[in-house]
């Protein structure tokens, strides 16, 4: 299996460690995260031509999972580290 790039601790390995805590203590942030995974994951199988799908709707998913990455990575900045 090949490695799937853009990983939440990819793209902001600073906030690992508040990554984790997050997840576990509040339900929105992991729901994010979720989406984010998941969004990841099909763009990297629409990428890879395992999920053809048409260069609109590849930018449209790349679009909706940075907004959310933009999301996190607010929520991360606001909290304080525990």
């Amino acid at each position: 299996m090949t490695h799937t790039h853009n990983e939440l601790a990819d793209q902001l390995p600073d906030f690992a460690d508040r990554i984790h805590e997050l997840k576990q203590s509040d339900r929105h942030f992991a729901r994010l995260a979720d989406e984010y995974h998941e969004l990841n994951r099909q763009v990297h199988r629409m990428e890879t031509n395992i999920e053809p799908a048409a260069d609109e709707e590849i930018e449209k998913a790349k679009k909706q999972r940075l907004k959310l990455l933009d999301e996190i990575q607010s929520m991360l900045s606001a909290s304080p580290a525990s």
